[in-house]
């Protein structure tokens, strides 16, 4: 374990949590993002997130827990209130290109790649890892030389980073391992009561995390919705993905990203994969129907007793990504055992994410 690491054990263990507490023992406030001043939820959030406090909040991928990303104490709240570990690093989120130069310093030799992605990409679901600077505690990046940073599409999330004048640390705001939040509802049943509040912006758009890229070694850690081969075409250079492929197996502590070679966004109930209508029948008759969920897709038949939530058109790697959690948090709270799920066969971004995020949901550990 890191430097990093085990300074945010300590900062757990010896109780330097500022004004949070314990989690569990917080009031979550539920925020409207409404009105443009005064004692409106967004101006609420800011509040908090300049005391130190963490605030959920919608991205166009998924919602994140918010904490200022160069206070130690509030980012130690962040690993409280999730269960994280310590040696998964967080995404930092900044509100316009010159926020980055707090916490990433970029090399003279990947300027002009940067800059382009930049153009391009942000505001948007790309994260690109760089070095930080002194300036982000060593926690945020779980004692890694790179941090990753990213600057939101949401609305709500842009002002909110904005009017707060900070940087953010946000991973998604759930417990860890599970499924990500795509609703301030999902946030409350995973967090209610371990933050300090929750701005709800209404149900994300594209339902799953960012790409992220390692500019300097040109490789894909997450895939997303910005698939490879549009980074390429920006940067005029080949980029590998190498999430679920080189890291199975790999000690936790080594992982460059968050999300990365180990069982994660994973609902209660085991997820089984599937290809095909035909399989994924034969998978549910292996089991009594009222403990196993089926993922179906809208425009496939239904011919065995389960239960089912209707996924979207199979053909729509949009539509799958924005319904993906939502559909297996929807299951868990049913009550089945397993879920069945077939994987989509789309190419691209959304398409190779998808396939990524139920090969982790579906892992033993």
């Amino acid at each position: 374990m890191g430097e990093g690491a085990s300074r945010l054990m300590s900062d757990q263990h010896n109780g330097e949590r500022g004004d949070a507490g314990q989690p569990g023992l917080l009031k979550t406030e539920r925020l409207k993002p409404s009105g443009i001043g005064g004692a409106s939820g967004l101006a609420r959030a800011v509040a908090l997130l300049r005391n130190g406090g963490t605030v959920a909040f919608p991205t166009e991928t998924v919602y994140g827990l918010g904490a200022n990303a160069l206070d130690r104490r509030a980012i130690a709240k962040i690993f409280l209130a999730k269960g994280r570990p310590g040696w998964d690093p967080l995404i930092v989120h900044v509100g316009d290109v010159a926020m980055v130069e707090r916490v990433a310093a970029i090399p003279a030799e990947l300027q002009v790649q940067a800059q382009a992605l930049i153009k391009a990409f942000w505001p948007g679901p790309l994260t690109l890892l760089l070095p930080r600077t002194a300036e982000v505690p060593e926690t945020v990046t779980a004692g890694r030389p790179l941090v990753g940073v990213r600057m939101p599409k949401h609305p709500v999330a842009l002002e909110l980073i904005r009017r707060a004048g900070v940087p953010v640390a946000a991973p998604s705001a759930n417990r860890f391992g599970g499924p990500s939040p795509t609703t301030a509802a999902h946030v409350l049943a995973d967090l209610d009561g371990r933050i300090d509040a929750v701005l709800d912006g209404g149900p994300t758009d594209i339902g799953v995390e960012s790409t992220v890229l390692n500019l300097g070694a040109l490789t894909i850690y997450r895939p997303g919705a910005v698939s490879a081969a549009m980074i390429a075409r920006v940067i005029g250079a080949e980029v590998r993905v190498a999430a679920g492929k080189t890291q199975e197996g790999a000690a936790p502590e080594s992982l460059p990203s968050p999300g990365v070679g180990i069982r994660h966004y994973a609902p209660t109930a085991r997820v089984v994969l599937v290809d095909g209508q035909l399989e994924l029948l034969e998978e549910i008759a292996r089991h009594p129907g009222a403990e196993v969920g089926v993922m179906l897709p809208d425009d496939w038949e239904f011919g065995a007793a389960a239960v089912q939530f209707r996924w979207g058109p199979w053909g729509s790697a949009e539509v799958l990504a924005r319904l993906l959690y939502f559909g297996l948090r929807l299951l868990d709270e049913r009550g089945v055992k397993v879920i069945v799920c077939p994987v989509p066969t789309m190419e691209g971004g959304l398409g190779e994410a998808l396939r990524d995020r139920l090969e982790k949901a579906a892992r033993a550990k």
